[in-house]
């Protein structure tokens, strides 16, 4: 998967997309437009059984990845905020309690401050402690008689933290409530296992870990779990039924899926096994990741957040400089080193509230599958030079 991002450029901004996307994956897209770029599922015609079989091909590869119930069960989408708005809705249509934290990303956050708002639903955030993690015993607290859900993020977004899923499953299980694993960080970085965590529903995005385009993404859904019909549309299938067909993945499929993209998506996947599983990629990931955190973490005038240890977590880094504006800092990151990070809040206002970091918000590293040792080599020198100038003011 070797690529040239383009000279002196040193793309450390993979929590918010791979970058570039590996050859593979583009020319994948290339040939199956070139080729069989027409609807699947809705002709008989020999190229639109042909686009078909790529879509199936995915959706068992993506039940596979997450240890699914069975391909069926694999509803495809725009990506994970796509296929939150999906669950969280579906389960709260009628209002209900939902768990979810405080480190969770905006497309969690936001579905269900409208559930609350329009179909009278309530909520409980739970708290992440000083290092970043949710216990799960306070999930346990927070579950009522009504909870209709508990919406946990794998891998923040912002503190690279992973949450002890397997623990949080085994409580939802025990009180008879569906957990939706918000996987957007963590398909593709580190391994998911439906069945031995205890996780209900996933939702991904396939632009990150997965390799995939911009675009793609959806919902790896357990045995029994009901989601509420809250859109309806085209399917291709049953033309003359009033309503929008009950079974998966029909049931959260809604017009022309991204078929490009799906075949983009598809190739990623394959890439992923080739390349030894997403447990090989991520030993590779947070290697390259080390020379980042001793930078942080050893560099007077850079303070990192809840990055005490390379241990569960993804290489995904929160930091800020001492008397340096985060956006200004990422600014010199960018024009005077070639760095490309991302700034501000991260579409997860809570958790800087936590950390004390709003409104500015703070600068975020992150290594994805693409990254080079001479990136993370520059970052790491850009971190060093860029602290000490700021103690020379």
């Amino acid at each position: 998967m070797e690529v040239d991002p383009g000279a002196g450029l040193h793309y450390l901004d993979s929590a918010s997309t791979t970058f570039p996307k590996p050859p593979e994956v583009l020319q994948a897209m290339v040939d199956f437009a070139t080729a069989a770029g027409v609807t699947p599922g809705r002709a008989t015609y020999d190229l639109g059984l042909v686009a078909q079989s790529m879509v199936d091909r995915c959706r068992k590869a993506v039940c596979q990845l997450f240890h699914g119930p069975r391909p069926e069960q694999v509803a495809f989408g725009h990506n994970a905020t796509d296929a939150l708005n999906l669950v969280i809705l579906g389960r709260l249509w009628r209002g209900g309690h939902v768990v979810t934290t405080r480190l969770e990303h905006n497309s969690v956050l936001r579905p269900i401050a409208h559930a609350v708002d329009d179909h009278g639903a309530r909520a409980t955030l739970v708290p992440f402690d000083g290092r970043g993690y949710v216990d799960p015993d306070a999930i346990r607290k927070a579950i009522e008689k009504d909870t209709r859900l508990v919406v946990v993020s794998h891998a923040s977004n912002v503190l690279g933290t992973v949450q002890p899923v397997a623990e949080i499953g085994a409580v939802c299980r025990a009180a008879g409530v569906p957990l939706c694993l918000d996987a957007a960080q963590s398909a593709g970085v580190v391994p998911i296992d439906m069945q031995a965590m205890g996780v209900d529903i996933v939702a991904f995005t396939g632009h990150k870990g997965l390799l995939g385009p911009t675009g793609t993404g959806g919902l790896c859904i357990g045995a029994g779990v009901e989601l509420a019909l809250t859109r309806a549309g085209g399917t291709g299938v049953r033309s003359a039924d009033r309503r929008h067909p009950e079974e998966y993945p029909l049931r959260l499929e809604y017009g022309t899926p991204n078929t490009i993209g799906l075949a983009g998506l598809a190739r990623g996947l394959a890439l992923i096994e080739q390349e030894g599983g997403v447990a090989a990629i991520h030993a590779r990931e947070m290697a390259l990741a080390e020379e980042l955190w001793r930078a942080l973490t050893e560099t007077d005038g850079v303070t990192p957040y809840c990055a005490e240890t390379l241990t569960d977590r993804t290489p995904v880094f929160a930091f800020n400089f001492d008397g340096l504006d985060p956006a200004e800092a990422g600014a010199r990151l960018d024009v005077d080193f070639d760095v490309a990070c991302r700034t501000g809040l991260h579409c997860a206002p809570l958790v800087h509230e936590s950390l004390g970091t709003a409104p500015a918000g703070s600068l975020r590293l992150g290594v994805g599958p693409l990254t080079t040792r001479a990136d993370v080599v520059a970052g790491a020198a850009a971190i060093r030079a860029l602290a000490a100038e700021a103690r020379r003011r």
